[in-house]
């Protein structure tokens, strides 16, 4: 069987569309391939079909797969609480908390998981993609690594090195990173990608002929910067897409702990809505709706909310006839109390919510992790929708009477009596253009106006940027060299 890794020469260099359009490329061409990612820290994650949770990036490569996410795919899933300290995920299922300075030291105990999940995919699938995390060349974290080269060693598997062009330095990315290299670790270095280039490719050729000699790698090839690239991101928080003038107006708080902000990519693509982040300390503007998104640490965000003065905007915001919708942790905050008991998310104590529902959330051990199908109930049409739960609360309170959706058969979160406030656990909501396009009327001032354009059905979107991708490694990197690395005949990919 066949691994080969994907690394970094920083965070954001591009091993997640690099890894999810070589599986795409490969999964194309009937070869059995599977992604891997030893170890990861996002707050965005996906349900897999074995019951846990894996890193949303890894949930995407599987899908570039053909493949539903397994929790062998991603075995460590950090999932950071603060700024010292995060809650861990071991094959899928939550193993505790820990701060940065226990789980360095734990890695040696978690290596041996990884490497049986790695077997695991191995018994399964012909060729493993694995994916690096942040940078080979992180020399302080490099004892007991399990996240790139200490992963790569026991696996005894190639390595390709992607560096970012865009940022500028790209040489001296890819040079000073095999520098900062054990031996053992530059021998494996195959070559390199380098990603995101503009302009015109004559100009960098000389550039080229130098690395390669002065390294002794290859060049796999040069990938070009794509525009318009909408797609699950492992954590960075993207911009607004384009929108019309008259278009909705919608605002989203960049929570310190926010989770699963993939869920907007739907209103990023939508003609008829712009949506805007709100960061720390920026003014809160007027909007049509405002969304309250998932968080990773409930209570302590609830706090940064009302340090940030969002409660009185969302008063003011809600008196001149806006409309507030809420998903999960964002939902949890709309009730009277979030408890947490046993501080599974933090401290012990009890949190005053914004009172917007008359409800309340305790926390308690056991996360729901599951995929459901529902309608919506906010309007007499009912879509249909598909999404997922990925929570700690359980929530009780009058407000539940009157639900929003019915998941299964069985009610889910809750809207107001005067109908301007309503909430949610279902992550995925906007991906289905009814669900979306039902909301979106229900947020329209007086229930019935016409948003520009239509809604994205944002499960065909994903299909189409993952085919963009491997168009790209077909157009743009040395797939003969690629293939006899990979061990693939080139006339007959399945050919081992």
């Amino acid at each position: 069987m066949t691994t080969l890794m994907i690394q970094g020469t920083t965070s954001d260099a591009g091993k997640t569309t690099v890894v999810a359009a070589l599986c795409r490329w490969l999964a194309r061409q009937g070869v059995s391939v599977a992604p891997f990612k030893p170890q990861n820290m996002a707050l965005n994650s996906a349900v897999t079909i074995d019951g846990g949770e894996i890193g949303r990036s890894t949930a995407l490569q599987a899908l570039a797969c053909g493949l539903e996410p397994q929790n062998d795919m991603n075995p460590v899933l950090l999932k950071p609480q603060s700024d010292c300290g995060a809650q861990v995920i071991l094959r899928g299922q939550v193993h505790g908390n820990m701060d940065a300075l226990d789980y360095h030291a734990y890695k040696a105990e978690v290596m041996p998981s990884v490497m049986e999940a790695w077997c695991a995919l191995n018994t399964r699938y012909d060729v493993i993609i694995a994916e690096g995390a942040g940078s080979p060349a992180e020399i302080n974290l490099r004892t007991n690594d399990i996240a790139n080269m200490g992963f790569a060693e026991a696996a005894d598997c190639p390595v390709l090195l992607v560096g970012d062009i865009d940022k500028g330095g790209v040489f001296a990315q890819l040079v000073g990173t095999l520098e900062l290299m054990s031996d053992s670790e530059r021998a494996r270095t195959k070559g390199f990608i380098i990603n995101r280039f503009r302009g015109d490719i004559g100009l960098l050729e000389p550039g080229l002929d130098w690395l390669a000699e002065r390294t002794g790698k290859s060049v796999a090839g040069v990938l070009p910067y794509l525009h318009g690239l909408v797609i699950d991101a492992e954590d960075s928080v993207g911009t607004s897409g384009d929108s019309k003038p008259d278009a909705l107006n919608v605002i989203v708080p960049v929570l310190p702990r926010i989770s699963n902000h993939n869920d907007f990519d739907p209103l990023r693509l939508h003609p008829g809505v712009n949506l805007r982040f709100i960061g720390p300390d920026q003014p809160i503007p007027p909007a049509d709706l405002i969304v309250l998104p998932g968080s990773k640490s409930t209570r302590h965000d609830l706090q940064w909310l009302k340090a940030q003065g969002w409660p009185q905007a969302i008063r003011k915001h809600l008196r001149y006839g806006g409309k507030v919708f809420a998903i999960c942790g964002g939902f949890q905050m709309l009730g009277t109390e979030v408890e947490d008991p046993d501080g599974l998310e933090g401290e012990v104590g009890t949190t005053e919510g914004l009172g917007l529902l008359e409800m309340t959330t305790r926390m308690v051990a056991g996360k729901q992790l599951k995929d459901v199908t529902g309608t919506l109930t906010i309007s007499p049409d009912k879509a249909a929708f598909i999404g997922y739960e990925m929570h700690n609360g359980v929530t009780t309170g009058p407000a539940l009477t009157s639900p929003v959706a019915e998941l299964d058969g069985k009610p889910d979160g809750a809207i107001s009596e005067d109908g301007q406030v309503a909430g949610t656990y279902v992550h995925g909501i906007f991906d289905q253009p009814e669900a979306c396009r039902t909301i979106l009327h229900w947020a329209s001032r007086g229930g019935d106006s016409e948003l520009a354009g239509e809604a994205v059905n944002y499960r065909q979107h994903r299909q189409q940027q993952l085919d963009r991708l491997a168009d790209l490694v077909e157009d743009h990197l040395d797939t003969d060299w690629l293939r006899k690395l990979l061990g693939l005949s080139k006339h007959d990919p399945q050919h081992r």
